[in-house]
């Protein structure tokens, strides 16, 4: 089977709500309000996770880690992104790069990228050098722009292997 290429686009959106941590990237920031969903709500990894399951065709997150599964209940999403990895390795794929941007109007995540970078890299066994990670606001427009809430966009190259 000759080699090829697949990209894959991936996007998340999550609330914010008080009394839960802010985690993005696997990082958790300080901050008084943190993501609302069924895991720790890391609106980044689960763009990432969606991009490189929709390049390898495999469903989506929500296949994968239903929100009605107890055991996904507050999980970690680095542990679902190393799960994503198996998946994909699996089926013979690699990943070639990731590109994403949080969409968030605060707090400023630019000091913390670095480690977000870090542990995708870690988590999918790649050189850091194959993810970007970005961040912009909404420039107060919309529920972002309100502060209610954060959204990541993710774009994945993968390979066959």
């Amino acid at each position: 089977m000759a080699h090829s290429t697949r990209i894959g686009f991936g996007y998340d959106v999550h609330r914010m709500s008080a009394g839960r941590k802010l985690v993005i990237g696997g990082v958790e920031i300080p901050h008084p309000e943190g993501l609302d969903g069924h895991s720790d709500a890391d609106v980044l990894l689960h763009a990432i996770a969606d991009a490189l399951l929709g390049a390898a065709a495999l469903g989506d997150i929500g296949k994968h880690f239903p929100n009605t599964d107890p055991r996904f209940k507050g999980i970690s999403s680095l542990i679902l992104l190393r799960h994503v990895a198996d998946l994909l390795a699996g089926h013979r794929f690699g990943v070639g790069n990731i590109d994403a941007t949080v969409v968030l109007e605060s707090p400023a995540i630019a000091p913390y990228v670095d480690l977000m970078r870090q542990n995708i890299a870690d988590a999918l066994r790649i050189p850091l050098q194959q993810i970007s990670v970005k961040a912009t606001t909404n420039e107060s427009l919309g529920f972002i722009g309100a502060g209610d809430g954060a959204a990541a966009h993710a774009v994945a190259l993968i390979t066959t292997q």
